[in-house]
C-alpha cells in the first residue's frame, strides 16, 4: 500500500511516517517511481508504534524495543528492558486511577453542592 493509504488506515499523518522512517520504526519498499509502499502489517505496526508512544515512549525506546517484537531476535538486556518499561506503565496506571479516584470525590462533593435555580 501507499504511504496515503497507510495513513489513512492508521490514522497516522503522513509527515509521521516519513518521521518514523527516518527513525528506523518503519520501513518500506520503493517502486520504480520512487514512490514508498508498505506491506500489509505495517498498519498494525504503526498502530503499535503509536500506543508506545501514547505511554511515554521516546523514540529512541521504541527503536529499541521494536526489534523484540517483529523479529522474534532477543537477548536478556531486551527482556530486561521491556520489563521495565511494563513496570513503569504499571506504575503511570496507578497514577492516573488515583488521580480518577481523586476526581471521582471532587466531582461528588461539586455534585452535593450543586443549587438548582427556583422560579
Amino acid at each position: 500500500m501507499r504511504i496515503g493509504e497507510l495513513a489513512r488506515r492508521s490514522g497516522v499523518s503522513v509527515r509521521s511516517l516519513r518521521y518514523y522512517e527516518t527513525q528506523h520504526l518503519l520501513s518500506s519498499t520503493r517502486t520504480p517511481g520512487g514512490l514508498r509502499e508498505y506491506d500489509e502489517d505495517a498498519v498494525d505496526r504503526v498502530v503499535f508504534i503509536q500506543a508506545l508512544y501514547a505511554a511515554g515512549l521516546s523514540s529512541r525506546d521504541v527503536v529499541q524495543i521494536l526489534p523484540c517484537v517483529y523479529s522474534g531476535t532477543t537477548t536478556p538486556a531486551m527482556v530486561e528492558r521491556l520489563e521495565r518499561e511494563r513496570e513503569a506503565l504499571d506504575r503511570k496506571v496507578r497514577e492516573l486511577a488515583a488521580t480518577r479516584d481523586r476526581l471521582d470525590e471532587v466531582v461528588a462533593e461539586a455534585a452535593r453542592r450543586v443549587v438548582v435555580p427556583t422560579g
